[in-house]
């Protein structure tokens, strides 16, 4: 076992800046909160809540009448977006 002795100094300004970095993850985390994966969709969920085929789906995304977002070759859809598409139709 190696023990390595550091300054008071340094070891406080280690834990200053460690503090600093938590506060901004934690900031970050709170700004992006509205981001949670619940809010996105797959492919078949998307086809079951508007009742259409995945064909007609690839055409949407084609055309751009929805946005998604593709995560090693799985594509996801936001909630929000889907309702937009929803009332468009209304």
């Amino acid at each position: 076992m190696e023990i390595t002795n550091i300054d008071k100094a340094v070891f406080e300004n280690m834990i200053l800046q460690f503090r600093n970095f938590k506060n901004r993850i934690d900031s970050l985390c709170r700004k992006y909160k509205s981001k949670e994966l619940s809010q996105w969709i797959d492919n078949q969920d998307v086809c079951l809540m508007l009742n259409i085929s995945p064909r007609t789906l690839q055409t949407y995304r084609d055309t751009g009448r929805i946005s998604f977002s593709r995560i090693n070759n799985k594509i996801y859809y936001k909630v929000s977006d889907i309702e937009e598409l929803l009332k468009s139709y209304k």
